[in-house]
């Protein structure tokens, strides 16, 4: 296998967790295993959902932005220190569960049927990425994992802008919009969240290979909830954009 940059997910990086596996001690819990790290996305899964049901049948505006910064603090504060992984993942899949929840109940109040349509679309998504991953239809290479770290950037900046233009009431045109160019930006963003799945279930791989500690279990967990946090809202708002058109 040859030597890949990065992941396009920070979580995910090859030299972090080759500098995990030259700075972990075998004698504090063990290592990782792929079973390990599938066991504790399951559970965190589990955790989203807890507090998702809540968040959605008491649905607050402090619970979407709680959960949405909240959140994305402990993915950077997890991203610079992975030994923390087993405290903090948890903590973070309950604000992504608010954030979810919250977010779900704005959709579901505006259409009904949307939510059980997005999870069902999301589902079939990471069950049709694993099967591409595990048959090799689209091998994991240096230059798949540049274009999608490119374009994932480029989304990044995208949701960045819009965020801060919208503070002043102005809207980047066809993001999330309807038309066929919205409804195509939004295929070409679901698209790209779901190629982030081929490169977690990678490194997913890769640290059962190098023999990362235990903990790191946890910190994959983390990142693969993270694209699927991502994939199922963008879905939720194809859904909605469709439906309205």
């Amino acid at each position: 296998m040859g030597r890949f940059d990065s992941s396009n997910n920070p979580l995910l990086n090859e030299d972090r967790l080759k500098s995990e596996a030259r700075n972990m001690s075998y004698a504090e819990g063990g290592v990782m295993t792929r079973e390990g790290a599938l066991n504790k996305t399951i559970l965190m899964v589990g955790i989203m959902l807890l507090t998702g049901v809540y968040a959605f049948t008491s649905p607050s505006s402090l619970f979407m932005y709680g959960g949405m910064f909240g959140g994305l603090i402990l993915f950077f504060v997890t991203m610079f220190k992975p030994t923390i992984a087993n405290i903090t993942a948890p903590i973070y899949a309950a604000l992504e569960g608010l954030f979810v929840g919250s977010v779900s109940a704005l959709y579901a109040s505006i259409q009904n049927g949307i939510i059980l349509q997005a999870v069902s679309v999301t589902i079939c998504i990471l069950l049709v990425m694993l099967i591409i991953y595990r048959s090799g239809l689209i091998p994991v290479t240096n230059k798949l994992r540049t274009g999608i770290v490119a374009a994932t950037g480029a989304i990044f900046l995208l949701y960045v802008a819009n965020f801060i233009l919208s503070m002043f009431g102005i809207n980047i045109p066809f993001l999330h919009s309807g038309g066929v160019m919205g409804i195509g930006i939004s295929l070409f963003i679901i698209g790209i969240a779901a190629m982030n799945l081929l490169l977690d279930f990678d490194m997913i791989d890769r640290g059962d290979e190098m023999g990362l500690p235990k903990h790191m279990e946890w910190y994959f967990g983390m990142g693969l909830l993270a694209t699927l946090v991502w994939i199922y809202v963008e879905v939720l708002r194809l859904i909605a954009v469709l439906n309205r058109d």
